[in-house]
């Protein structure tokens, strides 16, 4: 029963966390017109929240084994739940981005130490059964955020999509100190290895603002996005040779000499890029193109978080079984690649029935990637990597997600702007087609009232309007070919990964 209720525990723990992640993305807008913030500036609000994230997650091992694994995790949850009471009660933007960095360093505790519980919670031969349960919070938690964020704020107001994590972190802090236990190895810490935070601080964290900021400040026409360029690859490139170096690092990049974790760390960085692309562009093409609500997006993409969360434990359960892990990947790959092909194909006039099924499958297809390639990265490792290894991989499926948006939302805008071009290219005054098409309109502002120089500036206003959603149309549907060519593209680097020679077995870690 108390490996049960751990699950639940922290599961609930990472879902909320990551949850967070999305769920205030629908609500930008209401906050900018309550706190009096622009577009750039309320931007912060997200970039601040995984500016702490990505700096914190692989820390994580080091932080549990200096204040305790337990106190740790309970002290996270306890920082996260305490900072979206304040995130919800700001009356300034700035006051609001601070407490959403503290709820960033809270929560970054929370995905790799929750990973660490479930692999020592369950028996060695149990670990796809660990790491399917765990994905479900990875998956589930970003997909419903924008589903919910969007019930809650035509509902509520945008306070209450943080609200709601009090009821739940202090319900999984409670459970964490009833029934989690630290690990029966004890571990001292020498010293502290301030010069290794200092350069993951500037490295990692200038790249994370450059990632998330860069296509919206210009990329390098902006001189601060090149300074902080230059600070990410100088800080990253000293932050590996200090760590590979020192005795005491805060963050031991020496496990990714195992190959089978090097190859994990690859892929929990592709896993990142193709998923958060494919899940930044389907909800933005159903508000955009087809012109419906966020909470009317949350539903269309629902089938997918419903499948994901069926098929995680069942990918766990057949693993355990010995279905082979490449088999369940390449499976998971396909079912991607299909899905975007479908979606490749809609138009201007796509419903809901047109969602359903690529959403479906998406969903089956996420749910049976995760599981294999963590298991595959993890089997065999020892006690003093474990947690090492899920700091790692967990920081770098966030800069994953956080690269394919960036380069996903440069995308989009460059082919937007070709494909415009290119349909200015066919509409000219002598085009018969056209002309008749603006006569019609003219004819129709003109009969509501409208002078014949308004009803004209009305018609090639509204020519120009079609055009532009055409041609965003033709973008987006460039993107889901890009997304499913990555996924197709995958396939083979599975065949890189060793079958281990004896049973997967993974001890307890801190």
């Amino acid at each position: 029963m108390r490996k049960w209720v751990i699950v639940f525990t922290v599961v609930l723990s990472t879902m909320i966390e990551l949850l967070d992640t999305t769920i205030v993305n629908v609500s930008l807008p209401h906050m900018m017109g309550n706190l009096g913030a622009t577009l750039d500036e309320i931007a912060w609000v997200v970039t601040a929240y995984v500016f702490a994230n990505v700096i914190v997650v692989p820390m994580a091992s080091w932080l549990a084994i200096v204040f305790g694994r337990r106190n740790y995790f309970v002290g996270s949850i306890v920082l996260f739940t305490v900072s979206s009471f304040f995130c919800g009660n700001a009356s300034t933007l700035w006051e609001l981005v601070l407490f959403r960095f503290m709820q960033g360093v809270g929560g970054g505790a929370l995905m790799a130490t929750s990973q660490s519980i479930l692999i020592e919670t369950f028996p060695p031969a149990e670990l796809g059964v660990a790491t399917g349960l765990f994905g479900l919070g990875v998956v589930v938690g970003p997909m419903i955020g924008p589903t919910l964020g969007g019930w809650i704020t035509e509902n509520y107001s945008w306070p209450w999509i943080f609200y709601i994590n009090l009821p739940i972190g202090t319900f999984a802090a409670i459970m964490s100190l009833l029934f989690i236990r630290d690990p029966h190895e004890k571990r001292v810490v020498e010293g502290v290895d301030w010069l290794g935070i200092l350069l993951l601080i500037a490295g990692v964290g200038s790249l994370q603002i450059v990632l998330d900021r860069g296509e919206r400040d210009d990329w390098f026409a902006a001189p601060h996005i090149n300074v902080l360029s230059i600070t990410a690859v100088i800080g990253i490139a000293a932050f590996a040779w200090w760590e590979l170096k020192t005795h005491r690092p805060v963050v031991d990049l020496r496990v990714l000499k195992i190959r089978s974790l090097a190859l994990g760390v690859f892929f929990t960085f592709t896993h990142g890029f193709i998923t958060m692309t494919s899940q930044f562009i389907v909800p933005v093409f159903i508000q955009n193109i087809l012109r419906l609500s966020p909470l009317q997006a949350g539903v269309l993409v629902l089938p997918s978080s419903l499948a994901s969360a069926t098929m995680m434990p069942w990918a766990g359960y057949l693993i355990r079984r010995r279905f082979p892990p490449k088999l369940m990947m390449i499976i998971g790959f396909s079912l991607f690649f299909v899905s975007s092909l479908m979606l490749s194909h809609l138009s201007l006039d796509a419903g809901e029935s047109d969602f359903f099924w690529p959403m479906l499958l998406r969903g089956f297809g996420l749910g049976m990637l995760f599981v294999p390639f963590t298991t595959l990265a993890l089997a065999g490792l020892s006690q003093r990597d474990t947690h090492q290894a899920t700091g790692l991989t967990n920081m770098m499926r966030q800069l994953g997600g956080s690269t394919g948006v960036a380069l996903m939302a440069t995308f989009i805008q460059q082919r937007n702007w070709a494909h415009r071009q290119n349909l200015l290219t066919h509409l000219t005054p002598y085009d018969p087609a056209l002309r008749e098409r603006l006569a019609a309109i003219v004819h129709g502002f003109v009969a509501q009232g409208s002078t014949l120089i308004e009803a004209r500036r009305r018609a090639l206003a509204a020519i120009d309007a079609v055009m532009s959603r055409q041609a965003l149309l033709l973008t987006y549907l460039d993107a889901f070919r890009i997304v499913g060519v990555m996924f197709l593209f995958c396939i083979p680097l599975i065949l890189l990964f060793r079958r281990p020679r004896s049973p997967v077995t993974v001890p307890a870690a801190h």
